[in-house]
């Protein structure tokens, strides 16, 4: 199925009148939220007085953890994650008191009036000083096949290193916001910036200490989400939610830019060491790993995400013998949490360095090393987990990317320019990805949804995934429109309401068309089987000779036709009319939960996803030798979508993933000072991409001809597989500096300008001791 029509929001998007949180109109005045929050990193709360802010005119309601009538609890999966700090704080930004006032102007006046006395704690407020203290969040774990300590041993070539990867700020357009609105009794509605309503719903009922069947969650659309609001939305609900109980009004809580960026938390920063084994050839034959990463004050999903770094720490790599162990630790700062990629990019990002260190020690061609080791029929399909590889496009892609880009003779280009130019150089890389899609959570893959057909022939769908920029209700709508044979105008797509469709998973994983597309698929199944029957009836009561059956029933092009017998037919608008007056049910829940996955997370083994989206890339870089600054040319990208639901969607997806991606290999660093304050808190100081970073010759092309049956439609999840291909940017800028230098720098992710900088004179170093030696 080809879809070309707009984005579902897009006319909203482009007029203005999409409605956000922060639009939504209200009965009353809502009042304001605000958060006072911690100046330390940690510290213990001797004393706190907040009766003087309480005492403004205007100011409703101060609140602190003593004020929670529930469980003063976010944690996610782990309960250590309080609501509000009770006795201690565990990082710069961790929410202290709730107010609630007229204004915010008020709310910071209240804020200032806010006495408290915080005696400093020791902070641990990176990555390293939390190893040496031995501040585990939890126990290691392990993924390992065959013996890669004894390969280690006899392989014929080893290298050894480690790699560290920054964190990165979802830098989503709308900041994180809530607004509860109180209604009878216990009754709450919360319209929440979450990509998680089930889990928000869930969190404010405990906080509350009232049911769940008490709050009702509603999201219509997100200004961005990227993983960012899959747990930490909650936040910003639990907190309006408690302030709506202690007023009895309404009240939304926006966080401003910088202290979004203060309070919440980061893609995960990472610390890799690995020592791999290779051939003459530059087949990796062993390979060891050890993934650490940067937690922060509590697990969040920092345990799902590690556990997804290690599973892709192949990438598109079969590796004979491979151990790869994990850990999480605690640092005194924000939780860190999802991030496209769920940690795919750590984990390829370790392998990617691997691999490129392989070629260049070997002096070989980094494609070509890439393609040796590739996944490939018949013996080596098999993942280090214990899944095998069906339907691999690797080999494919390759030879249709390194002809289609003209690899090779843009590779003797380079050499050329290389060689002619005195502080410019330029650089060429191909990576491939790998990823695999579904929760590795196995009972998160699931999805309800309610379609509603109504007497003049309109449809209604209510699914449990959330729109947050991606398209996800512009392709639920065209495979509505597409299964009941209906032109788009007469489907639309409900806001995502946790009373319609209860128990949801997170839209995550990439998978919110495959989850939710197959529950839609699944209703409207429903409703033709209740329908068809009926319809038959009608055309045999209207038409003499043989009998129309209702498995020969067709719905296409507006209308209901007996495939056998084509004059009898009847517009979908008259036929919902009569199936209506024959009192035959016209809505219908429909329920999908992906089939034959599951893995064992104490052995590491098992069939944790459906299926795999493949991509490749080609990216050509310039380097300024004296300034450290770089320019991307062209990025070739070739990606597997299957049978695309929205071509234009689609690519959106895979140039902006791409994009996305490039701004962690390069620009977006996060600094913070030796007190665990946040120096890139604002746009002016964090670097994101921007029109000036897109390559100017910027080529996407989708593999064709190969339907995908594991998912709706023949189509397959593109949300987080095109994040990856991004380090093609970071090893072509590698590329580039390393055009004419002996040895290996250091380069980590992101390849800032200063770390361009430092590269290039280190390898000026190691070559003229090579010299000299």
């Amino acid at each position: 199925m080809v879809d070309h029509t707009p984005h579902d929001s897009a006319w909203a998007h482009v007029t203005g009148e999409a409605v956000y949180v922060d639009d939504i109109a209200v009965a009353g005045v809502p009042l304001v939220g605000y958060v006072f929050s911690s100046p330390h990193a940690h510290a213990r709360i001797r004393s706190f007085d907040v009766r003087d802010a309480r005492s403004i005119p205007g100011v409703y309601a101060v609140l602190g953890s003593q004020d929670i009538p529930g469980e003063n609890q976010l944690g996610p999966v782990v309960k250590d994650e309080v609501c509000l700090a009770s006795g201690e704080v565990e990082c710069v930004g961790q929410a202290i008191f709730l107010i609630a006032a007229e204004t915010e102007d008020l709310c910071r006046e209240a804020a200032k009036r806010i006495i408290i006395d915080f005696e400093p704690l020791p902070a641990v407020v990176d990555l390293p000083a939390a190893m040496a203290g031995g501040m585990l969040l939890g126990a290691p774990r392990k993924i390992e096949r065959g013996n890669a300590a004894a390969e280690l041993l006899r392989a014929p070539h080893t290298l050894q290193g480690e790699l560290h990867t920054g964190a990165q700020e979802h830098w989503y357009l709308e900041t994180q916001v809530a607004l509860s609105v109180p209604g009878e009794g216990e009754e709450l509605l919360v319209y929440s910036s979450t990509q998680h309503p089930s889990e928000t719903q869930a969190l404010v009922a405990d906080v509350l200490g009232i049911h769940r069947n008490d709050v009702v969650v509603e999201v219509r659309r997100l200004g961005g989400g990227f993983g960012g609001k899959e747990t930490q939305a909650n936040h910003p609900a639990c907190w309006s939610a408690l302030l709506a109980r202690a007023t009895r009004r309404p009240v939304k809580i926006r966080l401003f830019r910088d202290d979004d960026m203060s309070m919440t938390g980061k893609r995960h920063p990472y610390l890799i060491r690995y020592e791999a084994g290779f051939d003459a050839e530059g087949r990796l034959l062993a390979v060891t790993l050890e993934l650490h990463a940067d937690g922060g004050m509590a697990t969040d999903l920092s345990f799902a995400i590690l556990e997804r770094a290690m599973l892709h720490v192949d990438n598109a790599y079969f590796i004979p013998d491979i151990s790869v162990v994990g850990c999480v630790w605690k640092t005194h700062l924000p939780s860190n949490t999802a991030f496209r990629g769920f940690g795919g990019p750590q984990g390829m990002a370790v392998m990617e360095t691997i691999i490129d260190r392989v070629a260049r020690a070997l002096r070989l061609d980094a494609a070509e090393v890439r393609r040796r080791n590739f996944y490939a029929s018949p013996d080596r399909v098999t993942t280090h987990y214990g899944q095998v590889v069906e339907g691999d496009r690797l080999q494919t892609m390759f030879a249709r990317l390194v002809a289609s880009s003209g690899y090779g003779e843009r590779r003797s280009a380079v050499r050329e320019f290389n060689t002619t130019q005195e502080f410019r150089r330029r650089g060429l890389a191909l990576t491939p990805v790998k990823f695999g899609i579904s929760f590795t959570t196995t009972f998160l893959n699931q999805a309800g949804a309610l379609v509603l057909i109504y007497a003049d022939g309109t449809v209604l769908v209510n699914h449990g995934g959330v729109e947050m920029g991606q398209g996800l209700h512009t392709k639920i709508r065209s495979i509505a429109a597409a299964e009941l044979g209906l032109p788009l105008a007469r489907v639309r797509v409900n806001a995502t309401n946790t009373s319609k469709i209860p128990n949801t998973s997170a839209t995550a994983a990439s998978s919110g068309a495959d989850l939710n597309g197959m529950a839609v698929k699944r209703a409207i199944d429903t409703l033709k089987e209740r329908i068809g029957p009926a319809m038959a009836q009608l055309f045999n009561e209207r038409y003499e000779g043989e009998l129309t059956r209702a498995e020969d029933l067709r719905w296409v092009r507006g209308a209901i036709i007996d495939s056998e017998h084509p004059e009898r037919m009847m517009p979908f608008v008259q036929a919902m009319q009569a199936m209506h007056l024959r009192q035959i049910p016209l809505s219908a829940a429909g329920f999908f939960s992906t089939p034959g996955i599951g893995w064992d997370k104490v052995s590491g083994k098992g069939r944790p996803f459906l299926y795999y989206a493949f991509g490749m890339a080609v990216t050509e870089v310039e380097v300024d030798l004296l300034t450290g600054g770089h320019t991307i040319l062209r990025t070739d990208i070739l990606h597997d979508v299957g049978d695309s639901l929205h071509e234009g969607i689609d690519r959106g997806q895979i140039e902006g993933g791409f994009i996305q991606g490039a701004g962690w290999c390069t620009t977006e660093e996060i600094l913070r000072d030796e007190n665990g304050r946040l120096l890139t808190h604002a746009p002016d100081t964090y670097k994101i991409p921007t029109a000036g970073d897109i390559p100017p010759d910027f080529r996407v092309t989708f593999l064709d001809g190969v339907p995908n049956p594991l998912a709706v439609r023949n189509s397959k999840a593109v949300g987080e597989p095109p994040f990856m291909l991004a380090l093609s940017v970071w090893l072509a800028i590698k590329d580039a500096i390393c055009a004419d230098a002996g040895g290996e720098p250091h380069f980590p992710i992101p390849a800032t300008r200063e770390v361009i900088l430092n590269a290039i004179e280190e390898l000026r170093q190691l070559t003229a001791e090579h010299a000299r030696a």
